[in-house]
């Protein structure tokens, strides 16, 4: 099957998870408004679908449109050889990714914690009020936890959840590579207390499927436009 990705063409942003485990697993697909951005929105402004998706990231396959990067990425999961066939482990990895989204939330609302409506310059006050907390707790709280989900898997040591590679893996690796980008001062003090996801966050970068996607254009730089910002005004 060939998938078609619709996400916004000039940020990585959430789009970029379903990005990752595409690549990861080879499958054929096309990001759509990388190549055609009226074709994303004629589905967006579609007055005929029965059941619309509000927003980017969405995914086709075949007849099924669906939306929500963890609800895309729990359906490719076992399609793309990315998640485990017990039931009671794919609903592990979905919860996993729904704390991911978490977890990106907080990383927007370090810069947009008013609302997107308003520029970055607009909220300068209260983001540093935001950032404040994002780098003096709560990444502190969300990566630990993340770090003892991936020490507590003793199936699969080196793996969130499973005996092998799954998008939860890759979707660390997006974490850690993108909060390196925005909050490095940050990053630089939290690391020695989250060895595993380091080393998970290195493994993956290595995995040839990764490593070609990594050094092509299909990689959307990080940038200012996106979810993982850097403004060094706000890390820490």
């Amino acid at each position: 099957m060939r998938y078609e990705l619709y996400y916004w063409p000039t940020i990585q942003g959430r789009g970029e998870f379903v990005r990752l485990a595409l690549e990861a697993a080879g499958a054929d697909y096309v990001d759509v408004a990388r190549k055609n951005m009226q074709a994303m929105l004629d589905v967006l402004e579609d007055p005929k679908l029965a059941r619309p998706p509000f927003a980017p990231p969405f995914l086709r396959a075949g007849r099924l449109l669906i939306a929500q990067t963890a609800n895309i990425l729990h359906f490719l999961g076992p399609r793309l050889g990315l998640s485990p066939r017990a039931e009671s482990s794919r609903l592990w990895l979905h919860q996993l990714q729904l704390t991911v989204e978490d977890l990106i939330v907080d990383v927007h609302d370090t810069h947009h914690p008013v609302g997107a409506h308003l520029y970055y310059e607009d909220q300068q006050r209260e983001a540093k009020r935001r950032s404040a907390y994002f780098t003096g707790e709560r990444a502190a709280e969300l990566l630990g936890y993340f770090e003892r989900v991936l020490a507590a898997n003793t199936t699969g040591r080196g793996h969130m959840a499973g005996r092998a590679l799954t998008y939860v893996d890759l979707s660390m690796f997006q974490v850690i590579a993108g909060l390196r980008y925005a909050f490095p001062r940050m990053m630089r003090r939290l690391e020695p207390s989250i060895p595993g996801l380091i080393t998970l966050h290195d493994r993956i970068a290595r995995r040839p499927e990764i490593a070609a996607y990594l050094d092509s254009d299909r990689r959307i730089p990080f940038n200012e436009d996106g979810i993982f910002r850097h403004y060094p005004g706000l890390d820490g």
